[in-house]
């Protein structure tokens, strides 16, 4: 299976709770980044430029837990910034495990391996590490020589230890399709348990032109989606339909909230106009019909998973949740 079957079962139960009950918008994936701070200065990273002012600052563990409680999505994803550097993040895995939430921990795994010790093997829990692209243009990307032999060091001693794991690539203008092939090789041979391919967000605080439009994304992901019978790619079917131009998709904004030091990010993941104290004032004072409709100019090129997945999510019916539940078994 492409996501634990734990996993699987806690989301379709959510989904029908929230139908029954008639709710319309509901969160799927929390995204938690307790610090911004990072070990890198990765090229194509907009949250070190946009939270420059207050890299120092983390939220603390009572904070992550509020917000964990806060937000119903039975999945949580911490991240950062890097999210090994947070103080508390052994307490934080334990807590929003006992929680019987889901995680996934992304990290750069530069300090993966020597982190190990802290953590166990949990159903619900899950190591993305993040690639983006074979070892020269990986490095390059990330800024440090040896980076991309560290974190497949890691990847495969979490392995070893019984860990699942799976990866993250960010795809840009600059990405060569042939050079993913060779990293999506090598991935499924140190036996990583999903691969997840998403085009990067237009940051305006990234001032070098690394990201493309959606005519460019299109085209490179006509080849990527032909692989999903080659490797364990988690980027779903239908997305990926979207992705090469074979299917129309509206954004889900509201589909993975993001809670940080300085409160819950409004409108979405990518796009900052304010943050609120609470979830709820989130979702009652953020004008999701206009982010949703793609008339805000920063949407016009996204096409970013964070917010296109959650639609696949919510609209699954008849024939294209047979697709899915044929694609989840891997048959």
């Amino acid at each position: 299976m492409r996501f634990p079957m734990s996993l699987y079962l806690s989301m379709t139960g959510y989904l029908l709770r929230n139908k029954l009950r008639g709710v319309e918008k509901f969160p799927l994936v929390l995204m938690l980044e307790p610090t911004h701070r990072c070990n890198l200065t990765c090229s194509g990273c907009g949250r070190i430029r946009e939270y420059h002012d207050t890299l120092h600052q983390e939220m603390t563990l009572d904070e992550c837990l509020r917000s964990v409680d806060e937000s119903p999505s039975p999945v949580v994803t911490i991240t950062g910034g890097e999210p090994l550097l947070y103080s508390r993040i052994q307490a934080l895995v334990d807590s929003v495990l006992a929680r019987k939430k889901h995680i996934y921990f992304c990290t750069n795994a530069l300090l993966l391996e020597e982190s190990l010790p802290m953590f166990q093997p949990h159903s619900h829990f899950t190591w993305n590490v993040h690639f983006d692209g074979t070892e020269t243009v990986h490095d390059a990307i990330i800024g440090r020589p040896g980076g991309f032999q560290k974190a497949l060091a890691g990847v495969r001693a979490a392995k070893a230890r019984g860990f699942r794991v799976s990866t993250n690539t960010t795809v840009y203008r600059e990405t060569d399709v042939d050079d993913l092939e060779r990293l999506f090789e090598q991935l499924a041979a140190a036996g990583v348990d999903g691969i997840l391919a998403a085009p990067g967000f237009s940051y305006e605080e990234v001032i070098r032109d690394v990201f493309m439009t959606r005519n460019e994304i299109m085209e490179k992901f006509r080849r990527i989606r032909t692989w999903q019978k080659r490797f364990p790619l988690i980027s779903n079917p239908i997305y990926l339909d979207f992705l090469s131009g074979q299917r129309s998709l509206q954004c889900t904004p509201w589909g993975n909230p993001t809670r940080n030091s300085q409160g819950w990010k409004s409108p979405c993941y990518l796009i900052t106009d304010t943050h609120y104290a609470t979830f709820d004032e989130l979702m009652k004072k953020t004008d999701w019909d206009y982010y949703a409709s793609g008339q805000d100019q920063r949407c016009a090129q996204c096409m970013v998973h964070c917010g296109y997945e959650p639609t696949v999510v919510r609209q699954m019916t008849g024939r294209d949740l047979f697709r899915m539940l044929k694609w989840n078994l891997d048959v």
